[in-house]
């Protein structure tokens, strides 16, 4: 019997934003709108996401000993995440630097801080933790060589969801236990190369599985995700709805999936669930703000 469906193994932001009207050239200065703080980072928002949907989830991560790092705990414990596995201090909070233009268009800073010192021996030391999950799902944000000791640390049943972001190249220990890897379109390109010029998504699903993982999936926004595994690749499409922000969609995407995976669901219907929680997502401004409960997927 596992205590947790879901551990989130990443980083948690303090993201500061200023609207501009105009982002700022070389040498530039420009004057912006009032600063908003919010909590964020993708192992943050994961997080949040699944427990909104009702996942019994927790949260290895690092934060600052500062006002940043607890309003990030604050966050998450008001979402009812169990924060147990979060460590305090060693560095300041990681921070996003983030300014807005009217069209939405951003320019992002970021400052890991504490998430750089989430350490492989941080994962040993809450070894009771990641055996006690169903699924455990990281982002490369934090330290790859922990995403490594994660690998190694997992319970044989348990499953394992990775999304590369930022993308680089990965060990074949770390495919190999992948079910699934989840990539956006920008980061099938990196991982792929050359390899993924003139192809389409379902070839990159199919070149990317080819490399190791059990299964891969490849976000495809508005248009929903492509699932691939043995049987072949499978189009998965999203409702339609009207796009206020699409900040954070994608960690919802993965927290979703990875929830529905935990519950037994087949990769396809766990990634069909996905991108309605993701849809949901994109019809409100903000990250962790934005996430739905599991109700409100249901009515979309």
């Amino acid at each position: 019997m596992y205590d947790y469906d879901l551990l989130v193994v990443g980083s948690a932001n303090a993201d500061l934003v200023i609207g501009v009207e105009r982002r700022p050239a070389a040498g530039e200065t420009v004057l912006g709108g009032d600063l908003a703080v919010h909590p964020g980072g993708k192992g943050g928002n994961q997080a949040v996401a699944a427990a909104r949907l009702g996942a019994r989830t927790a949260l290895l991560a690092r934060v600052g000993d500062d006002a940043h790092g607890r309003l990030l705990l604050d966050a998450q414990r008001a979402a009812g995440v169990d924060t147990a596995g979060v460590r305090v201090g060693g560095a300041p909070t990681g921070v996003a630097l983030i300014t807005v233009d009217p069209s939405g268009d951003n320019s992002i800073v970021v400052s890991p801080g504490a998430n750089a010192r989430l350490t492989p021996a941080d994962v040993r030391s809450a070894a009771g933790l990641v055996r006690a999950a169903r699924v455990v799902s990281a982002q490369l944000e934090i330290p790859l060589e922990t995403v490594v000791e994660v690998v190694r640390t997992l319970s044989p049943d348990s499953r394992f969801v990775l999304n590369p972001s930022p993308p680089r190249p990965l060990p074949d220990e770390v495919l190999a236990l992948c079910d699934p890897l989840i990539v956006n379109e920008h980061e099938a390109r990196v991982l792929l190369g050359g390899a993924c010029e003139g192809a389409d998504p379902a070839d990159w699903a199919r070149l990317l599985l080819a490399r190791g993982p059990r299964s891969v999936v490849v976000t495809l926004g508005a248009a929903g995700a492509l699932v691939c595994d043995g049987s072949g690749v499978n189009r998965v499409p999203a409702p339609e709805v009207d796009a206020v922000d699409t900040t954070g969609a994608g960690d919802a995407f993965t927290a979703a999936l990875a929830v529905g995976l935990g519950s037994g669901a087949p990769l396809a219907d766990a990634a069909a669930h996905a991108v309605r929680v993701g849809a949901a997502a994109v019809t409100r401004r903000g990250a962790q703000e934005s996430y739905p409960t599991l109700a409100e997927v249901e009515a979309l």
